[in-house]
């Protein structure tokens, strides 16, 4: 690689970057780790992120050193909840509560849900643009509150990310097929405390959950309700959410439900019966009931919109 105008080749000047990067985000007291080079992904080997995301500047240039790594935020240690307000890909369309005038992406939604609290758009607080045109909210976790990362449990395209999850950092560039960007700081206050509001919608007590173990959820799909090639689906859709890897698994059941949908709208299988296994199977593997229903039916609306029928 040819040398700068400076003496320094631009992988070093890239490197430099992202370590400056790296330092800006731990004198607001975050908690930082690298990704892998241009990709959301913690670096490989690197699976206890939030036990070693650090704020030791010692540390984090030594490690920046090593290689052009993109910057993850650890949530929970870096006391923060991140409103991730996504954008919609080319065939995504709103679930059936959110079909309506105006609500385009996550950022609609946010605004929707403003204007029906009664309550200004929380703007004021550090904010950044994501690599497809999103945009993430950072806040400080109120007192005494504990936060988890949530999938739609506020709205069509608004997750959030808080303990136990990450957001990519400013001066992160990441290349992926569903797009290419940079992550870059729109405005930059401290992070406002999150709204009591939203506190509350992220809070409040869920619907309780049955507690079935996966064996008993596969029993379940053997039954007489369904047959033939709907109960096939039906087994192996729970199959792949009950296999699914962690990191992968919200987004599993999201396809799954969507399969098992598309079967439901040519009343091929029962709604209850989909909707009860899939909930069953996201329990068995840890995710949090009300993000899995959320996740599910949404997943069945999309699906009930593209039907399809059994091979003849």
């Amino acid at each position: 690689m040819p040398p700068s105008t400076h003496g320094i080749t631009p992988q070093e000047s890239h490197i430099h970057d992202l370590t400056r990067y790296a330092l800006a985000a731990v004198t607001r007291g975050w908690h930082v780790f690298p990704l892998t080079p241009n990709d959301k992904r913690p670096l490989p080997g690197f699976t206890a992120w939030e036990r070693h995301a650090t704020t030791d500047t010692a540390l984090i240039r030594h490690m920046w050193a090593r290689g052009p790594f993109n910057i993850g935020i650890a949530c929970g240690p870096s006391n923060l909840v991140v409103l991730d307000l996504d954008v919609p890909k080319p065939d995504e369309r709103p679930a059936a509560d959110w079909a309506k005038p105006g609500i385009n992406d996550g950022a609609d939604t946010l605004a929707s849900l403003c204007e029906q609290a009664g309550q200004p758009l929380p703007l004021e607080t550090f904010m950044v643009r994501t690599r497809r045109g999103g945009t993430h909210l950072y806040f400080t976790v109120p007192a005494d509150v504990d936060l988890r990362n949530t999938a739609g449990r506020l709205g069509w395209k608004i997750d959030t990310r808080a303990h136990g999850g990450y957001v990519v950092a400013p001066g992160s560039y990441v290349t992926l097929p569903d797009g290419s960007g940079s992550y870059d700081v729109l405005h930059g206050p401290t992070p406002a405390v999150l709204p009591a509001w939203l506190t509350e919608r992220l809070t409040s007590t869920p619907p309780p959950a049955s507690s079935t173990s996966a064996g008993t959820v596969l029993a379940a799909c053997g039954g007489d309700r369904a047959a033939g090639y709907a109960l096939a689906a039906l087994r192996g859709e729970v199959e792949r959410v009950l296999d699914a890897i962690p990191g992968t698994r919200n987004d599993t059941l999201n396809i799954a439900a969507f399969a098992l949908g598309q079967l439901i709208a040519t009343s091929l299988l029962p709604r209850n019966l989909a909707e009860a296994s899939l909930l069953n199977a996201a329990e068995a593997i840890g995710l949090d009931f009300r993000e899995a229903f959320n996740t599910i039916r949404s997943g069945l609306d999309s699906g009930l919109r593209r039907p399809r029928r059994a091979a003849a």
